[in-house]
């Protein structure tokens, strides 16, 4: 097995959900990372709407997709991930395949802007509303000194209260790394 770091953890799930043709959400788009899997994996046919507070974060993101010629895939919006339902289609609700949330702060950028437990929790229970039956949400949740335990706890609490009927939260732990290590989240919409 390979040495996963958090968003390769991730991606390995992303990878056995998304298929060609699929429409996808990166709520937290930041260096456009995720989105570039996720237009990768949707095809010509697919869709990713990738939101950011951020324009650095957006012209980067931008910049990538172009880089890999996958820029026909996607639309990214200058808006908070709460806001993501304004912008998806009402007939695109309930066909989801899969959301993409890394909680904290831009890497690289300045940590004065952070994604925060409010709104985060908010666009959570958009995104469960947008996801289609069996669609997957992956969310990274990373915390420590500069990004809070805050949002960290109340995510967490959350998620626990999620309806097991409903919903299925797997929570994984890189459980002998010190210093508050990230920690990979998959919910499956039943």
């Amino acid at each position: 097995m390979k040495n996963y770091q958090i968003t390769q953890w991730c991606h390995h799930w992303i990878q056995n959900q998304v298929r060609e043709g699929d429409v996808c959400i990166d709520a937290t788009v930041g260096n456009g990372n995720d989105t570039e899997l996720l237009c990768s994996l949707v095809g010509a046919e697919g869709k990713v709407y990738g939101f950011d507070i951020q324009e650095q974060a957006l012209r980067a993101a931008k910049k990538r997709l172009e880089d890999a010629g996958l820029s026909e895939r996607a639309e990214l919006f200058l808006a908070g991930h709460e806001e993501m339902d304004r912008y998806i289609e009402k007939q695109l609700y309930g066909k989801i395949s899969c959301i993409v949330f890394n909680f904290g702060y831009l890497p690289g950028g300045s940590h004065e802007f952070s994604t925060k437990p409010q709104t985060s929790i908010c666009a959570i229970e958009k995104g469960l509303s947008l996801l289609k039956k069996e669609g997957m949400m992956s969310l990274c949740i990373y915390s420590g000194g500069d990004s809070g335990f805050a949002e960290r706890d109340a995510l967490l609490a959350y998620l626990k209260n999620l309806d097991s009927k409903n919903y299925l939260v797997i929570l994984s732990s890189y459980y002998n790394r010190p210093n508050n290590p990230p920690i990979p989240v998959m919910i499956v919409k039943k």
